[in-house]
């Protein structure tokens, strides 16, 4: 279990750092697959030098999120997330 308090529906359009601080995107959307009232891992839409592409974040990576701020903090560096459509 994370130790993330705070309902994950709830970070849309937030924005997502990596462990340097690097920002990396906006939460598109809760990402829902082994139970249906909680979230396995975030999608976040990134803006690159390829065009617009999606992150997955696993809900396992997130570190801490400052909802006053807007923010997802990951404990791991960009390059370590899979990247889909």
């Amino acid at each position: 279990m994370s130790s993330v308090a705070i309902d994950l529906a709830g970070t849309r359009g937030f924005l997502v750092a990596d462990a340097t601080g690097l920002p990396l995107g906006r939460v598109e959307c809760p990402m829902y697959g082994s139970r249906p009232d909680a979230p396995d891992a975030l999608s976040v839409r990134t803006h690159g030098l390829l065009g617009r592409r999606r992150r997955l974040v696993p809900v396992d990576v997130i570190a801490a999120i400052d909802a006053a701020a807007g923010v997802v903090g990951l404990r791991v560096g960009g390059d370590q997330l899979r990247t889909f459509l």
